[in-house]
């Protein structure tokens, strides 16, 4: 087992208060939720799930395209061909095509859907639970999208000058790039040569982006089961054909999403994700852009194309690929094409799947357990050796930054410099002294007063003196201290939300994923960090 230690993810000050609150599974939240995140709504979620029938036929026959020219790894086979069965199910988590996968809970969430998954299948011997990635290959945002950093630096695509949905752009502009990152990699050896010979041949031999995500992905985690979809396609989009055609003549979803928006804005919670009228996009070569209805007409935002309503339906039964859902939509189109049973996400995700069970509920789409991903602070041996000098808890290091020193100076200094013990002793004695001048005469009292409090004021004065006359003797302490939170707080942020896997990669191999499998507890809801 790899050194880890857990904390509660409150300890951490890291995190907003609506995945705090909905950790702890407060009253206020419930009602947004159909399953609790935990063993007993994974239980009613299987039996709800058998209720809401998907066509997986269509499912595997997509995935077995997507997976013709992918090197075959037997337990993804198996898991793809096992999504036929009524009695298979399966644990999702989705995110965008981050190049090179953009930011380590990228991996995080990824593991914890294969952990969970695995987890299932020890608990439910009479069923089966799939891992799947779901790529939002969709999203237009390049600049999110297209940048990561590594050894420091930041390395920015700008998609050679293509627009529209990320996950549909070539990938024929990226040799330079990948040169640039390959220059930096070391020290030599077989970590080395394997992400490398993985990075070329997704982002130099596979077509669009979306295929890329898909090739690496599938290499780095295929062995774990996990399969991965691009649900950019015609046959599983025909599928949420009805869906859309309402949502483009009758724009149901901005009420329906509006009344959770209002209600969680009523418990204190703000909102996440904001719907429109008509929440769906057209897709064209270059192009991913808003649809508005106007009069009785539809009009593709910053274009010159436009529907009557008999044109649009013909559009949309005829090229269902060329609509999108945006984020109030693109939930229920995964979960209406997976046989879904737990949504693994991060805390703007899990936000914006609250906002919408009404959405779920009028289109009769299953809404499925939602978890909040698995984050993880990583440590090196250096790091490590630091924490150990400092002799403090993790819940300390996390603490803002006032009050970990002070608990440092506190736990450290050869004396205690608080004056609480002399303060209380000095009050009896002043309190004393005020009753013995008040029974001279009454009118001495507020002098005492007077008096203990100025005698006060001076404690504490002395008492910061003393503090700050402490703290300057462990300047070196503060140094290591300072060292550290700068690894797990790069920019004052996560780690997880700054850095990418490859460096551990690149230090221990496939074996990085091993130990994060090792230490994730689908159902604990911990913090992590972990020893590298």
């Amino acid at each position: 087992m790899p050194q880890a230690s857990y904390l509660s993810y409150r300890a951490t000050h890291r995190f907003s208060a609506l995945a705090l609150d909905y950790l702890d599974q407060k009253d206020a939240l419930v009602p947004f939720l159909e399953f609790l995140p935990n063993e007993a709504g994974i239980a009613a979620a299987l039996v709800a799930r058998k209720q809401y029938p998907v066509n997986r036929v269509a499912l595997v026959q997509v995935l077995q395209e997507q997976y013709a020219d992918l090197p075959a790894v037997p337990k993804v086979q198996a898991n793809i061909q096992a999504l036929l069965q009524e009695n298979t199910f399966s644990v999702c988590t989705a995110h965008q095509p981050n190049l090179g996968t953009g930011y380590l809970y990228f991996v995080f969430k990824i593991l914890h859907a294969i952990k969970l998954a695995d987890s299932l299948n020890g608990q439910y011997p009479d069923c089966h639970f799939v891992p799947v990635y779901y790529i939002g290959s969709e999203d237009a945002d390049l600049d999110e999208l297209g940048t990561f950093r590594f050894g420091g630096e930041q390395f920015v695509w700008d998609g050679g000058g293509q627009q529209g949905a990320v996950g549909r752009m070539d990938t024929a502009s990226l040799a330079p790039l990948l040169k640039k990152l390959f220059a930096q990699f070391g020290p030599p050896g077989a970590n080395l040569d394997a992400l490398q010979e993985m990075l070329e041949a997704a982002y130099l031999k596979q077509p669009t982006i979306a295929k890329a995500t898909q090739y690496l992905v599938h290499r780095l985690f295929g062995d774990y089961g996990l399969v991965v979809l691009d649900p950019d396609t015609a046959l599983l989009k025909r599928q949420y054909i009805p869906v859309m055609q309402e949502e483009l003549l009758q724009q149901t979803s901005l009420p329906l999403a509006q009344e959770c928006i209002g209600q969680m804005e009523q418990a204190g919670y703000s909102s996440q994700a904001f719907p429109r009228e008509i929440n769906l996009f057209y897709f064209a070569p270059n192009l991913r852009a808003r649809i508005e209805k106007q009069g009785s007409v539809w009009q593709v935002v910053g274009t010159s194309i436009s529907w009557s309503e008999t044109e649009l339906l013909a559009e949309l039964n005829e090229h269902p690929e060329r609509f999108s859902p945006n984020v109030i939509l693109r939930p229920g189109y995964q979960e209406s094409i997976l046989p879904n049973i737990a949504f693994i996400g991060g805390g703007a995700e899990v936000a914006y799947w609250l906002q919408l069970k009404q959405v779920f509920a009028h289109h009769e789409i299953f809404f499925p357990a939602i978890f909040l991903r698995q984050s993880l602070g990583l440590l090196t041996v250096k790091n490590a050796e630091l924490f150990s000098k400092l002799g403090m808890t993790w819940e300390e290091v996390f603490a803002p930054p006032t009050e970990t020193q002070r608990a440092y100076v506190s736990r450290q200094a050869s004396e205690d410099f608080a004056l609480e013990v002399e303060r209380k002793e000095l009050r009896v004695l002043l309190q004393a002294m005020a009753l013995k001048a008040a029974n001279i005469d009454l009118s001495l009292a507020g002098s005492a007063q007077a008096a203990l409090a100025k005698m006060n004021h001076q404690v504490n004065t002395l008492e910061r003196k003393m503090y700050r006359a402490e703290k300057r003797k462990f300047q070196i302490a503060f140094d290591r201290l300072s060292r550290l939170q700068s690894c797990l707080f790069p920019s004052g942020g996560l780690q997880e939300r700054v850095e990418n896997f490859m460096p551990y990669y690149l230090e221990s191999g496939p074996i990085f994923f091993d130990r994060i499998l090792e230490l994730i507890q689908p159902f604990q809801n911990r913090f992590i960090v972990m020893n590298v």
